[in-house]
Order: structure tokens, then sequence, then C-alpha cells
């Protein structure tokens, strides 16, 4: 992994906030003209066919004479449409660990019954992509520019041919957003979204908001950090940008925020720090970025960050910058950092 450079950060940096530059204004996101589930059609959850169609977040209508069976999906997609009974064909980003198991990335998904075209962000192997006979792609985007997130920049042409895309945009929104487009897209494909299983996960989370909400509002004085480890940087997130912290920020969560004149370096996303300077910000929680390419907590052996108060203090949980966008797997998210809340003390 490389590291965040000051005027164009790579994807080190970009992993680092927990998304990718903005390139201009917010993008909207429109609705079919079907129907208000931005598509139409039978589809994998039912065993039907039909016309399908899908207007996503670029404002781009996909249509097919039937509803697709040949998915591939970036894999947090992928995971996300399994929890609503949609099975996709092949995936690409991290899916599997060096021991075989899921990655974090993956969910529930059954990693034994897809074809895992690259295994890490920016890989897809193009020929075994075709030899899938895919009909569409899903991925997201965290761009105004509609940018398929994982897609390899030298192989997106080649893949565009291959089948027609739909991106769900995770930019400069909240993350309630992407899940209810993330939601009409399982429903156009067939997803019974009256199962008890589905109906009691979104309850779950509602009911996981209130929960955070209400934490907040008790303990206003409890400072939040976003954070994420490399070898040689620590990054501090903003909140601006970001699906999860918008959303938390919106419920009221405290966070710590870097200088307006440090983001703007990393396009608005996030300020880099030298392991000596990892205390710039105090904090009395931190939440850190959980996925592979990333150090993890319990791996970071600097000094400086093990007499943070916040660690010294155990008051350091996980955080999800790229959410699998279901309910299921977003509610543990909200009770995570609401239970931090309710028993955090003062340190910072």
């Amino acid at each position: 992994m490389r590291n965040a450079r000051a005027a164009h950060p790579t994807r080190r940096g970009i992993l680092a906030a927990g998304g990718a530059i903005g390139l201009g204004a917010a993008l909207a996101a429109c609705g079919d003209d079907d129907a208000k589930s931005g598509g139409s059609g039978d589809g994998a959850g039912t065993g039907k066919s039909g016309p399908w169609s899908f207007e996503d977040d670029r404002g781009t209508t996909v249509k097919l004479d039937a509803v697709p069976k040949n998915i591939v999906a970036f894999t947090g997609v992928a995971a996300a449409l399994w929890d609503y009974g949609v099975q996709v064909k092949g995936v690409f980003g991290p899916t599997t660990t060096k021991d075989g198991k899921p990655d974090v990335q993956a969910g529930d998904l059954d990693v034994s019954k897809v074809t895992v075209l690259g295994n890490e962000w920016g890989k897809l192997n193009v020929e075994k992509y075709a030899s899938l006979a895919p009909e569409v792609l899903v991925t997201t985007t965290f761009d105004t520019a509609g940018t398929l997130w994982s897609v390899p920049e030298e192989s997106k042409d080649k893949v565009a041919k291959l089948a027609p895309s739909v991106a769900i945009s995770v930019f400069d929104r909240q993350l309630t957003q992407p899940l209810q487009r993330m939601w009409e897209l399982a429903v156009s494909l067939g997803a019974d979204m009256k199962a008890k299983k589905v109906t009691d996960a979104k309850a779950a989370f509602e009911k996981a908001a209130a929960r955070l909400r209400a934490a907040a509002k008790a303990k206003p004085e409890i400072r939040v950090l976003a954070g994420s480890a490399s070898a040689d940087l620590f990054y501090v997130s903003g909140t601006n940008l970001s699906v999860d912290l918008e959303y938390f920020k919106s419920l009221g969560v405290n966070f710590v925020e870097p200088s307006e004149e440090a983001k703007k370096a990393t396009g608005g996303w996030f300020e880099s720090l030298s392991w000596e300077n990892v205390d710039k910000y105090p904090a009395d929680i931190i939440i850190m970025d959980d996925r592979a390419s990333t150090i993890q907590p319990a791996d970071i052996t600097e000094g400086t960050w093990k007499q943070l108060p916040a660690v010294k203090a155990g008051q350091v949980i996980a955080r999800s910058p790229e959410p699998i966008l279901s309910y299921a797997k977003c509610t543990p998210l909200l009770d995570n950092l609401a239970e931090a809340i309710e028993n955090a003390k003062k340190v910072g």
C-alpha cells in the first residue's frame, strides 16, 4: 500500500478516509420511471423473469429483456444483496482472507458459491469475468464522476463492453440513502422484502439509530475520533463525505474534526499524521478502520498510540468505512457505537 500524498492522495489515503476523493458537485440519485423502487421486473429472489430496468445513482438506466441472473458485484455489494436473498455469480474486491475465511467486507456471503475475479481492491480478471457471461455489474461509486469502485482503471473499457453497470453512490450523503437504494435494487431483482428476516432487520436498525441518538444526547461531552492506521501514518477522518460518519453526526455524535486546512490537501476527506503527532486531537473514543488493508489496533506497536488516553482506557472500537449496505449489517455499527458512548469515560 502506498501512502497518501498531499496534492493527489493515492488509494492508501482514500481508504484511510473510507471513501474516494470528490470530483465536483454531489450527484443526485434518481428513481426509476417505472416505480419508486428505482427498478422494475421480477428477479433472482423469486426465480421469475421479465423485462428489467434500473436507474442508478449516475442517472444511468440499465434495461434488459429479463431480470439478470448472471450478476457480478463488488464484494460488499454482493454481501448486501445476499442478506436480501439475491445471489450473485461473481465478485471482485476483498473476499477471503489468507486462511480462506470470508473477509470482513464479505459479511455472510457464502464465498464458496461465488467466482472470485480479484481478491483485493482494484483487481478484476477480465477473461474470467467474460467467462461468466455477465448480464450486469454492480458496485458503488465514491465520486460525482460515477467512477466504478474497484474496477481497474486500465481495463474499465473492456469491462464496460461485456455488460452494463449499476452504481450505488456512497459519496457525500448519509448512510440511510444508499441503504434505501440497495433495498430498491434488491426489490427490482426479485428479493422478498416482506420476509420476516428482512423486516426485523430494518426495525432493528431503526431501534439502534434511536439508541445512538439517545446515547449521544446523554453524553454530548464524549468526543469520537475516526482513525485508520498504516505503517507510517495515522489518518483522522472528517465527518463530511463518508456515509457512516455523516449519519452518526446527524444523530448527535460529537466527532473530532481535522482542521479544514489539513483536509484541503485530501479533497476534504481526512488528515494524515505521523505517529509522533498521533495525539494532536484529544478523543475519548476512537473508532478504527476494520478493513484488512489497514493495521488493526491490536497490531499497532507505536508507543505513542499506546499512550493515547482512549487506548489506555480500552475505548477503541471497530469502524466499517465501507459498510455493507443492508440493514442487518449496519445495525451493529450503530449499536456498537451507542454502547461505547454509553460506557465511555471522559479521558481525552
